[in-house]
């Protein structure tokens, strides 16, 4: 596949995404921090379960008892351990200091990438890096740099910090773990099941089933289940595979770029800082990804 494409799944990935921080609010109104990550990761591994099965792979239970460590620690790392420390850290952290927070996981996941995989970013990234968190810090302060000095710390920053490095360490274990001769979506279905029985378990033990669940709740939850999870994560560890962790990190910068822009559909107009903001994280994307002009083997 051509890196065009790559790229084009790593800007859908972050466009779900963006749509889930929308989506979000109309599933919470029924179901709880656990229970909404638990049906969201449930319902995906459903589906991808499915789907592999109807690939008929061969020697899959095999392939499942080989590699079932390294589908159980992803799952544990990128799934489960991810959502479970960011929905507890939303519980008293901020919007905007969560976002800041997160914005640094590309340059997170790019030192640990240098470190583990021996991945040197080049001068590129090193110069798209600053550019794209400059970016979306003018995002969030909707172009007042100066609201940053004003955040206050509260313990769920520290939370949402320890998200934000469970997140690097699964971009850089995916790449370091996933089994290169398995197919993306029988590598994403195993990964995700492993942390959806987590999340169900958590649940189960912290707060009833919802029984009473409204329309735009379940129409909510179905959207982040097939675009925010099925293909967000397939189309994400296809980024992994092909253009290495540290470059496919960058991308996460876009998550509040397109956040922003999901929430015009109800009616929430972004700002000309928050604009300015979307158009610096874009530039320091291209700087990234300006050189790369060859072809890219088909990704695992």
């Amino acid at each position: 596949m051509r890196a065009t494409g790559i790229y084009v799944l790593l800007l859908f990935s972050t466009v779900f995404w963006g749509l889930n921080f929308v989506l979000a609010g109309f599933v919470l109104v029924d179901f709880s921090p656990q229970w909404s990550a638990a049906w969201r990761f449930g319902g995906a591994a459903l589906i991808l379960l499915a789907w592999v099965a109807w690939m008929r792979v061969p020697g899959l239970w095999g392939l499942l008892k080989t590699h079932a460590w390294r589908y159980l620690l992803l799952g544990l790392i990128g799934i489960s351990g991810f959502n479970l420390l960011f929905f507890e850290a939303m519980r008293t952290a901020s919007a905007d200091t969560a976002a800041l927070i997160m914005a640094t996981n590309p340059l997170l996941t790019t030192f640990l990438a240098w470190m583990v995989l021996g991945e040197h970013p080049g001068w590129q990234r090193l110069v798209a890096l600053p550019v794209a968190l400059l970016g979306v810090l003018v995002v969030i302060t909707e172009g007042h740099l100066e609201r940053i000095f004003s955040l206050s710390l509260v313990p769920g920053d520290a939370l949402m910090l320890a998200a934000d490095v469970f997140w690097a360490f699964y971009n850089v274990l995916a790449r370091l773990l996933m089994p290169k001769t398995v197919s993306a979506p029988v590598n994403t279905a195993f990964v995700v099941s492993a942390g959806a029985l987590v999340l169900l378990l958590v649940a189960g033990l912290s707060s009833p089933v919802p029984v009473e669940i409204s329309p735009t709740a379940a129409w909510a939850m179905l959207v982040m289940v097939v675009l925010g999870t099925v293909l967000a994560y397939l189309f994400w560890n296809a980024g992994i595979a092909a253009l290495g962790a540290g470059r496919t990190a960058l991308f996460m910068n876009l998550v509040p770029v397109f956040a922003m822009i999901s929430a015009m559909l109800f009616g929430q107009m972004p700002t000309a800082g928050q604009w300015l903001g979307g158009a610096i994280v874009f530039v320091g994307l291209f700087i990234s990804v300006l050189p790369n002009r060859r072809r890219l083997p088909m990704p695992a």
